[in-house]
């Protein structure tokens, strides 16, 4: 059952207001906007009935505040409001409400347009769900694509999402680089990392299949991949407009063979000027390469990859970050040995 907070210094109103939406929300009713705070700190209503004319705190600056804590931002606000003027609806649209009721309320009227308002959210919610199962389901499809025409690679992609996820988990847990990643969508994360090699489809079949070492021409051909990434991403953000899971991908496709001293491809960029994003991934991408069996290279054993990394902590990888990577490095070795 949805929860509704009704908000008003006028204890007729609040009674009124509970009566009529009882029997199909859980109603929670308070007679300042100073009370509704201290509930906030408890529980979080689907959708937020708010008084214009309060003593202390009126409506819109309780609205202000709202909007303001990020954790209550995207509650839908209704006022109730005795006045009926344009100018007074103007503000509080523009401030973010959803709708105005007016005082006295019908209770049948009230329940309508409550139901309306949390049906749309509810439509707006799955439309959503499906926009990311779409958006997943097409990276899926580019990622595939990449990896069937690098025959030497099987496995990679799906390895180094999840090398990235129990890296991230670890992060968090241990406060490396928390600032940045409390409020990353890990799954968005995860999911975009999948296109760090997308750049690759531009790359000749006969180069990405090699079965020897590259020439010197050939591997600054293969180094273009990270700008080719970045392109292929920039065009769909041109179509599409940017957002997080672009933005992050467009890293990940183009930061991936940076190192932290300044010495990769394709910016030569250093330190904590790589993004974050690139900085994680050139770990676990060379992580799984090491493990790798190839054409021209046999695998190296999980301890020989892992002393490879730590002796270039500091050099081509992110100091911290590769401590992070030793003490899940268990982890990693359980992966591959499943995939």
């Amino acid at each position: 059952m949805k929860t509704i907070f009704v908000v008003d210094d006028s204890d007729t109103n609040l009674t009124m207001a509970e009566a009529a939406l009882e029997d199909q929300y859980r109603v929670m009713t308070m007679p300042s906007a100073a009370s509704m705070f201290s509930f906030l700190e408890k529980v979080v209503p689907d959708l937020i009935l708010l008084d214009i004319e309060m003593p202390e705190m009126n409506g819109f600056e309780a609205l202000e505040k709202l909007k303001a804590k990020e954790q209550f931002s995207e509650i839908p606000i209704m006022f109730l409001t005795g006045r009926t003027d344009a100018d007074v609806e103007s503000r509080g649209f523009e401030m973010g409400a959803i709708d105005f009721v007016t005082k006295p309320f019908s209770a049948p009227v009230l329940l309508n347009r409550i139901k309306t308002h949390l049906d749309i959210d509810e439509v707006i919610r799955e439309r959503t769900a499906q926009l990311h199962r779409l958006q997943n389901n097409i990276v899926s499809v580019l990622a595939d694509m990449v990896e069937n025409r690098d025959k030497g690679t099987g496995g990679h992609i799906e390895r180094t999402s999840i090398y990235i996820k129990i890296l991230l988990e670890e992060m968090k847990e241990r406060g490396v680089y928390l600032d940045e990643i409390r409020d990353w969508d890990i799954e968005k994360i995860i999911s975009s990392a999948r296109m760090h090699d997308l750049g690759k489809i531009s790359i000749s079949d006969i180069i990405v299949n090699k079965p020897d070492r590259l020439t010197d021409e050939e591997y600054e051909l293969i180094k273009t991949h990270t700008i080719e990434g970045e392109m292929i991403i920039d065009e769909i953000i041109s179509k599409t407009g940017e957002d997080e899971f672009l933005h992050s991908a467009r890293l990940f496709a183009g930061c991936h063979h940076e190192r932290w001293d300044g010495k990769g491809y394709p910016r030569g960029l250093k330190g904590e000027k790589i993004p974050l994003q690139g900085r994680i991934m050139a770990i676990v991408d060379v992580y799984d390469a090491l493990v790798s069996e190839r054409p021209y290279k046999k695998a190296f054993s999980d301890e020989e990859a892992v002393q490879i990394i730590m002796d270039n902590a500091g050099v081509h990888y992110d100091p911290k970050i590769a401590e992070v990577f030793l003490s899940v490095k268990d982890q990693f070795k359980a992966v591959r040995a499943k995939l």
